[in-house]
């Protein structure tokens, strides 16, 4: 894979910001390629070079945190839920205006359905309905209620403006989990 000139991967930090900063101003519709490329400090030439247009900036930019997520789930598979949910909240915490500005009445309501479908994903795998605690439940009840009640708690926090510490967040989030999966 060849390596990507630092050059340009500031510039993408910059227009992703302008973005995130952007959005927390004005809703996504009324932000032009104009005043992404006057917040970020490059010319508009330049985010044509990197993106189709502002939808595919977003995309692209929810992309990369579902991605960042989906690793950080392989990487602590091994780990109790608790102990994972920290890793979790941790990157929320990091990412909070992005993820608050996604999961807010200001955000991209394509965020929450590329978030809940993510979340489907990662539950199918810690779903057990042949024995154990669900034994007898169907399989897409038990993972639709997981996933829309994790989508549900992460927006919760946002929305409220973090009502309890990450790791209050992390550990309860982690508990409900082990009681429920």
């Amino acid at each position: 894979m060849a390596k990507v000139d630092r050059r340009i991967l500031k510039t993408q930090e910059a227009v992703k910001k302008a973005v995130i900063e952007l959005m927390a101003e004005k809703s996504f519709d009324a932000i032009t390629i104009q005043d992404i490329s006057d917040k970020a400090n490059v010319s508009r030439g330049t985010i044509y070079l990197h993106y189709m247009d502002k939808y595919d900036l977003l995309d692209k930019l929810i992309e990369a945190h579902i991605e960042q997520l989906r690793t950080l789930c392989e990487s602590s598979s091994e780990l109790e839920f608790i102990e994972a949910t920290e890793i979790w909240s941790r990157y929320f915490e990091e990412h909070y205006a992005f993820f608050s500005l996604m999961l807010t009445s200001k955000g991209a309501p394509y965020f929450r359905t590329r978030f809940l479908d993510y979340l489907i994903d990662e539950v199918k795998k810690e779903v057990n309905v042949t024995e154990g605690k669900n034994q007898g439940f169907d399989q897409g009840v038990i993972i639709q209620f997981v996933a829309s009640a994790l989508v549900g708690l992460v927006e919760w926090w946002f929305a409220n403006n973090r009502p309890v510490s990450q790791k209050v967040l992390a550990e309860q989030m982690g508990r409900l989990l082990e009681r429920n999966l």
